[in-house]
């Protein structure tokens, strides 16, 4: 909701647990209830931004306003929700279709026709390296100057700077290749090669019966 232009394909789970009237009848609410949320955001938002215009001094606010009003500017784009049964390996390479053919849409996706200049292409496959090598840890995690160093050995990426560098770990952190939160403090200096790790360790915390496993502990 805070990012300009967002596309959003909702997906649920656990197909295999409902029957299929259930499926539709929960796809057609979650559906409904995407909208009502959105619907009551710009209501919201909305409300906020008439009541600082119109408070006595508004310019005390000008700070709360403008970031309203670029909260506002935000489209969002929702997609149809697409049910899947993840112990079927066929639902799995139904969703991957379905995420590409909306990914090539150039409608959604304007920037996907943009052509990248060829040292991201050389970055990226030497970043595919480094994380496949075998003096790479299992978490995947690097220092962002010392991943800047080791692209720096390769010949045709000696004069690869911070910035480009930068640039290049934002284009690989959209597509997934890489996670890079840049605008966290404590995370600014760490890049993830291994971002299936992330989500290992967001499985262990994060799940279905942690409450109830956390409670059954004396």
């Amino acid at each position: 909701m805070r990012v300009p232009n967002s596309v959003v394909l909702p997906v649920g789970t656990h197909v295999d647990w409902c029957q299929e009237e259930e499926v539709k009848e929960k796809r057609h609410n979650i559906m409904a209830k995407i909208s009502a949320m959105l619907e009551e955001r710009k209501s919201n938002l909305t409300h906020f931004i008439n009541n600082l215009e119109g408070s006595e001094e508004p310019e005390f606010y000008i700070d709360q306003w403008e970031r309203l009003k670029e909260m506002e500017s935000c489209t969002l784009t929702i997609l149809n929700l697409v049910a899947v049964n993840c112990t079927d390996h066929r639902d799995i390479k139904k969703l991957e279709a379905i995420i590409l053919e909306h990914v090539k849409n150039e409608e959604l996706f304007p920037e996907v026709v943009r052509v990248l200049p060829p040292v991201y292409r050389q970055v990226e496959a030497a970043i595919v390296d480094i994380a496949q090598s075998e003096e790479m840890a299992d978490h995947g995690m690097m220092d962002l100057q010392y991943l800047l160093s080791k692209l720096s050995q390769c010949e045709h990426l000696a004069n690869l700077g911070r910035e480009l560098l930068q640039d290049v770990l934002r284009y690989l952190h959209r597509i997934g290749l890489v996670v890079w939160y840049e605008e966290i403090k404590h995370l600014e200096s760490t890049v993830f090669l291994q971002p299936t790790f992330l989500i290992t360790i967001f499985k262990l915390l994060v799940r279905y019966c942690l409450v109830h496993q956390l409670e059954s502990i004396s």
